[in-house]
This record gives C-alpha cells, structure tokens and sequence, in this order.
C-alpha cells in the first residue's frame, strides 16, 4: 500500500505493527520511499540526498545574508567543453553559511572572474580542483596561469584525492552548512540528484536494485557535486584543512 504526500507513520491509516513488520523486510531507503514519501530515498544511490533533506526539516535553507566582514570563500569545478560550477561560502564560528551559487558553461574563464569581480564580496581564497594546473594545448597555460593572468590570485590547488574521500568529507560538512534558499537554489537541487553511476549488469540481491558502483554520474549535477567535494575538502570551521591544500606560490616579480 502506497500512501501519497502523508508518512504512513503520522497519518494513523497504517497499523504501526504492520509497519513495523514491513521496516524488517525491507531497506531504510525503500521504506522511506514508500511509507513515508521521502523524495530522497527514491534517488538511487544519492550521495548527499538525505543530508540535504534533513537541511530542509531544520530550516537551514533559509535566507542567509553575505556579512561584510567576513571573507567569502569559493570552490570551483572547472569545465572544460562543459559547465563550471562555483560555491560561495563564509565560516560562521563552528557554521558554513552558503550564500551563492554559480554556473555557466561556454564561456572563457574571463567570464567567471569578471563575475566574481561583479559581486560585492571580499575573498579570502579559491578552491580550485587538481586539473587546474593541467596545460590546455589550445593556450599553452594551465588555468591557473590563466586565472592569474586575470588577476585572480588567492588561488588554493587541491591534491589529487579519492573520490570517495571527497563525498565523505563533504557528508560531514553538510550537516555544518546553511544554504541562502534563493542564490543556491539551483546548487541545491543539484546536490539532492547528485548520485553514483549504477552497474545495470547487477543487481543486488536485497534491494533488488542495480549495483552502486564509485564514481559520479556525469550530468548537469556533477558540475555542482565536484565543486562541494572541493569546497568539503578544503574548508571547516577554522580555516583550511591543512593535509588537503596546495597554496600556489607566486613569483615575487618586482619585490627586492
């Protein structure tokens, strides 16, 4: 029996021995699905889908205005023929206040700058991901050299690190983070979709599901997906975790 925009477990329809009876034959996430109409338990193999949820059931994403006295931290995935996902975010004591979201995608990188040059914010640093400092052939510069040569310093390059290492990282800082409901909507959405790929080949033989497999479906949610990874990765409540970050040093031209 399928109850539609009620929990089962609220509504009294259900006995609650009878429900209690289905939660043992069944998975947490399946029993949510069903009985209580969860919306993220129905996203097979979301990484951050439950946690974005529980945001929305303590009313962190709310409006979360920017505080001019505290710098704004961004956390960039770099597309290269697709998009470029970017996250703005301030530390608030032991809080992370999320106050913007950004995405574009066919545009040069002098595009992004000139954007973040646009808003009124005061920066502390840019979490930008490994590849940045990959060469593209077309340019015959990294991006990062040619961030800088736009005159985006303060640039943080992550080391290479495991995949899953960056979605746990990024499950621990999600229950820290308040989301302004209008400037990230669209980042948030994205988190919620944000999912494994799934190996159709198998199943498993519990949930009678495909098999989750590591790593991310590529779709419009991983622009956003990657760059929270980053931002998890290279923010807490004080700073920086310093066993994550590469700073960029930058030659001292000019300077005796």
């Amino acid at each position: 029996m399928v109850l539609v925009n009620a929990q089962a477990s609220e509504s009294g329809i259900i006995e609650q021995g009878e429900l209690d009876d289905t939660k043992e034959t069944q998975t947490e996430d399946q029993y949510a699905q069903e009985y209580e109409c969860s919306f993220e338990a129905a996203i097979l193999g979301a990484y951050f889908a439950k946690l974005i949820g529980k945001a929305r059931e303590e009313e962190r994403i709310t409006s979360v205005p920017y505080d001019p006295a505290v710098p704004v931290w961004t956390a960039w995935d770099l597309g290269f023929r697709d998009a470029t996902a970017i996250w703005f975010a301030q530390v608030a004591g032991k809080e992370i206040h999320i106050i913007d979201y950004y995405e574009a995608s066919g545009v040069g990188l002098d595009h992004y700058v000139r954007e973040l040059r646009s808003k009124p914010y005061v920066y502390a640093r840019h979490i930008l991901p490994p590849d940045a400092e990959a060469h593209e052939l077309s340019l015959g510069k990294s991006r990062v050299e040619v961030l800088s040569s736009l005159g985006l310093f303060d640039q943080t390059i992550l080391p290479k690190q495991d995949f899953l290492d960056g979605i746990n990282a990024g499950r621990l800082l999600l229950p820290k983070c308040w989301f302004d409901a209008k400037k990230t909507e669209r980042g948030v959405e994205a988190l919620t979709l944000y999912r494994s790929q799934t190996d159709d080949r198998s199943v498993d033989p519990i949930t009678k599901q495909p098999i989750l497999k590591k790593g991310e479906v590529h779709d419009w949610t991983s622009h956003a997906g990657a760059a929270f990874r980053y931002l998890a990765q290279g923010i807490d409540d004080k700073g920086f975790y310093s066993k994550f970050y590469k700073p960029i040093e930058y030659p001292k031209r000019g300077i005796v």
